[in-house]
């Protein structure tokens, strides 16, 4: 690992920008956001051979060849930050599956599961300010019947 301590922040910014447009480049990263969401994304549809819906689609980020849709969600657990609350589920009902993974401080895969949204709507939790859900991925959800645990197929990503 790169010791950065005498790099200035301007530089700083500076590599993260090239990292970020290289993985862009590489077709593993959709935008120029974090890259949490699209490394999910990028890792289910390549261990799966699911095809990525548009960036502007609701609640529905892919396809299976049989039609099943995909949200795909993604958490890093950083150091500072064990939190395995996903991102904010605006549609319960724009999807037949959730797929979560979640990653480590230097986005390791920790485990990943293909959730029926039917288990989604009775654990998630609606906030009314923001009009969504929210939805912990607890290691409790792996024990939930119908959950799959997929871990392994995006350890096999290259």
């Amino acid at each position: 690992m790169e010791n950065f301590e005498e790099t200035t922040t301007a530089d700083l910014l500076k590599i993260h920008a090239s990292i970020i447009e290289e993985l862009r480049n590489r077709k593993i990263l959709r935008s120029a956001n974090s890259p949490t969401g699209d490394l999910a994304e990028y890792l289910f549809c390549a261990a799966f051979g699911w095809d990525q819906a548009l960036n502007s689609m609701k609640a529905l980020d892919a396809v299976d060849t049989a039609g099943v849709r995909y949200q795909i969600k993604g958490r890093r657990m950083h150091q500072r930050n064990k939190s395995r609350q996903l991102s904010v589920i605006r549609d319960l009902e724009g999807f037949d599956v959730l797929a979560a993974v979640l990653f480590d401080d230097d986005y390791k895969i920790v485990r990943a599961a293909l959730i029926p949204a039917a288990v989604v709507k009775e654990k998630a939790v609606y906030i009314g300010r923001t009009n969504s859900h929210k939805f912990m991925l607890k290691d409790v959800i792996w024990d939930v019947p119908d959950v799959l645990d997929v871990t392994a197929q995006l350890r096999a990503v290259p």
